[in-house]
């Protein structure tokens, strides 16, 4: 891949105040560029749409800081590389990351990156049992 690349995002528009409505959001079309040295572009798969995520649609003190408006949600996917001029990975390398809600991003190796290993589970479980999820449950269960 030479040129710039078209991707589509959902950015957070308004905070939502009782149950979220579609003017909330906006669905926008924008160019990625391609990767420089150490970067890489991942095209996501599966991303994730958690009950946290409702929270941080509102601008109150938490855990987790809000979505910034205007910008694209923030969650967990998992995507593909599909581009790299990084050493750590490889093109089709499944990635999970919190890049969330747009179809392409590019990267460098100082980003909270974890490749993932499709034959350990398929890559959307990580996204479940295999990821926070299934982790926030296992400790649920054993520390209760």
């Amino acid at each position: 891949m030479t040129k710039e690349l078209m991707s589509h995002e959902i950015l957070l528009k308004e905070r939502s105040f009782g149950i979220p409505r579609e003017s909330d959001f906006e669905y926008v079309q924008t160019s990625v560029p391609g990767p420089k040295k150490d970067q890489f572009l991942v095209r996501n798969i599966w991303m994730s749409v958690d009950p946290y995520m409702r929270g941080r649609m509102r601008e109150t003190k938490s855990y987790i800081p809000p979505f910034h408006l205007n910008m694209p949600l923030e969650g967990a996917c998992v995507g593909q590389v599909v581009e790299t001029k990084n050493n750590k990975f490889n093109i089709w390398d499944y990635v999970l990351s919190n890049f969330g809600w747009r179809e392409y991003w590019v990267t460098g190796e100082d980003s909270a990156i974890i490749r993932i290993d499709p034959n350990m589970a398929p890559p959307r479980s990580y996204l479940g049992i295999m990821g926070s999820t299934g982790l926030t449950a296992y400790i649920g269960l054993k520390d209760s």
